[in-house]
């Protein structure tokens, strides 16, 4: 993946999260095409996500922390957006990920038994949303895409559809492109607790 091919891929996946929360914070929980569209969101995210950690010298302790304590400002507000506060925010499910590749490459297995059995109980994906990310970046750092691919099919028996399937063809399709794409950075997480504050408030006005 090219470095500007992350940046779109990232937004992309951005752009189909909030539609699919726009869909059950103020539309009900479902609306055609939207919500199915919203599927596609974590394995694009969880795709980047885990090429990244793949890369030599990624700072896989730099990203949990960051994820962790973006998820825990968020945690708040979306708990007030979607009116439950089990399982948490993807924010926290990504750093559970994050810290599950950590303890692999580290050979840490009493930490990879809290990230990758214990703690994805309470957290958004649980523990298909951690298998995922680790079989994509263990696939993505051996240089074996099966591995990768492997990891959609728990996805979509979660799921209960194959809409998480066209992340692998829009990812190809884009992945490898140069494109002039604004880098999100930490806009994102900013973005993310926004968003959700924007959604709680939309359905209190509406209700």
């Amino acid at each position: 993946m090219t470095s500007s091919g992350r940046e779109l891929l990232k937004w992309l996946a951005v752009i189909l999260m909030t539609g699919d929360h726009v869909a059950k914070v103020i539309c009900g929980g479902y609306v055609p095409g939207l919500s199915e569209a919203g599927r596609v969101a974590f394995p694009l995210f969880a795709l980047v996500m885990a090429y990244n950690l793949a890369q030599p010298g990624a700072d896989v302790v730099k990203s949990v922390r960051r994820l962790a304590v973006w998820g825990a400002i968020a945690q708040p507000v979306h708990a007030l957006a979607f009116g439950y506060w089990l399982p948490l925010n993807i924010l926290l499910a990504f750093a559970l990920c994050a810290a599950a590749v950590y303890a692999v490459s580290e050979r840490r297995w009493v930490v990879l038994a809290f990230a990758a059995v214990v703690l994805p109980a309470f957290v958004d994906y649980h523990w298909v949303g951690v298998a995922f990310v680790l079989m994509a970046w263990a696939g993505f750092r051996s240089g074996r895409p099966l591995l990768v691919l492997a990891g959609f099919v728990p996805l979509c028996l979660f799921n209960g559809n194959l809409w998480a399937v066209a992340a692998v063809p829009v990812a190809g399709l884009l992945a490898q492109g140069q494109w002039r794409v604004a880098r999100s950075g930490r806009a994102f997480y900013g973005y993310y607790v926004a968003h959700l504050a924007a959604l709680a408030l939309g359905a209190a006005l509406l209700a």
